[in-house]
């Protein structure tokens, strides 16, 4: 959760600091940044697959297996890389299609180029979390993401706005800070691998194995699900920002603030459903059902407790909030707006969150893909238009779609879960 805090914290300075250069800036920012999270979001699902083979490996003291598992699953995630990275530059190709304003258009597509070189260090880093997270070690992962972000932050401050002797970059300054961030990132978690000595055990296993079809194959079984889950999730909130730019720059802006501000909640639900996973694989590994049980329901009742800590201080907040992000009157009115439909959705949010990282816990994410498919594709991404456009709602129209789609997502996953693990 500290490390999903951290992800949240670089969040917030990110908008902060791009809405400070201007309403345009930032408003290039909400498109570019919700189109890299549909596939951020699905690779880090597609990663998630991997826990629950490092976790089971770990539980029967499987040293070298885990090694191996993690050999391939570098594999997997470079290929995953490579067919997003094509994905992306053709949709980069096609920008102009999308009916967004045109005077964001020289500031999204620099933007956009240096996110998508970004993409290759996203997985790989993902696939070392993983592994950390399957036997356990949640606290590497955590340091070296809170460290990216510092760097991130600092490397912000001199890029955006020009200090130390350094050009005024703007919103293509926040892109390079990521992209060094990201890299370094990287590097640090590969040289802690072979260098610490809580990984030697796995390390001899990984120099030792190679890449094989039985476990390529086998990830992909069980990361595509998952991936597609959370990606389908995010494409109700991505796709969405498509329908927002029709509506103008101050609208952008506005969703982009209230997309930032929403993840305080998501991120930190969703460390505590990957603990939740982490436990569940573990346990389901030795075979003890009433233990799983006892922490997927120990983990929604915690995920409840903090949807409220959430949402409370934020309903209170909710018209000064858009003012921390932006100097404008019209988009801080907008964001006190969105506020509402946000602590709407918070139930349906931590529901999903926990019984997915469930599902995935015991190895059960096939039917998790269609479920998604059916919330977020056939129920939210309709509602949006039809709330904002057909029904002349606007912008809340279109955030009025996801708590229809979160919770229904929420109900399926639970329903799923207690007929899997009778």
């Amino acid at each position: 959760m500290i490390g999903q805090l951290g992800i949240i914290i670089l969040s917030f300075a990110d908008t902060m600091m791009v809405g400070r250069c201007g309403t345009a800036e930032l408003g290039a920012a909400s498109f570019v940044n919700n189109m890299f999270n549909l596939v951020i979001v699905f690779s880090t699902g597609f990663s998630y697959g991997l826990t629950p083979f490092v976790g089971n490996h770990y539980g029967r003291g499987e040293n070298a297996s885990v090694g191996r598992v993690l050999k391939n699953a570098l594999a997997v995630n470079a290929v995953i890389a490579a067919g997003l990275m094509a994905l992306m530059f053709i949709l980069y190709l096609n920008i102009h299609r999308l009916g967004q304003p045109a005077e964001l258009l020289p500031l999204m597509r620099p933007y956009y180029i240096v996110l998508l070189i970004s993409l290759l260090f996203v997985l790989l880093f993902n696939a070392f979390r993983q592994f950390a997270d399957g036997i356990t070690d949640t606290v590497t992962p955590m340091v070296i993401l809170l460290g990216g972000n510092v760097i991130n932050i600092f490397l912000n401050w001199i890029l955006i706005y020009g200090n130390w002797g350094m050009p005024r970059m703007g919103l293509l300054g926040a892109g390079i800070a990521t992209l060094t961030a990201r890299i370094l990132m990287l590097l640090c978690f590969i040289a802690v691998f072979f260098a610490a000595k809580r990984y030697r055990p796995y390390v001899q296993g990984f120099r030792e194995s190679s890449v094989n079809r039985e476990d390529f194959s086998a990830l992909n079984k069980m990361g595509m699900p998952v991936g597609l889950q959370m990606g389908m999730e995010t494409a109700s909130f991505s796709l969405s920002t498509i329908m927002v730019g029709w509506l103008g720059t101050a609208a952008l802006a506005a969703h982009q603030v209230m997309l930032t501000v929403g993840q305080l909640g998501f991120m930190l639900y969703y460390g505590m459903a990957a603990a939740v996973a982490v436990r569940v694989s573990n346990f389901h590994g030795q075979g003890d059902i009433p233990r799983v049980k006892e922490n997927v329901s120990a983990g929604f009742k915690i995920i409840l407790v903090m949807a409220a800590a959430v949402s409370i201080p934020l309903l209170i907040m909710r018209n000064s909030i858009g003012f921390l992000f932006a100097d404008s009157a019209e988009v801080a009115a907008m964001v006190a707006q969105l506020v509402i439909p946000f602590a709407i959705y918070q139930f349906g949010d931590g529901l999903q969150c926990n019984y997915s990282n469930a599902l995935r816990g015991i190895s059960d994410v096939k039917m998790v893909m269609v479920y998604a498919f059916i919330a977020y594709f056939l129920i939210s991404l309709p509602s949006a238009y039809l709330f904002g456009f057909v029904f002349d709602w606007g912008l809340t129209g279109i955030w009025m779609s996801f708590p229809l789609g979160l919770t229904s997502a929420g109900l399926l996953f639970w329903r799923r879960y207690r007929h899997s693990i009778r």
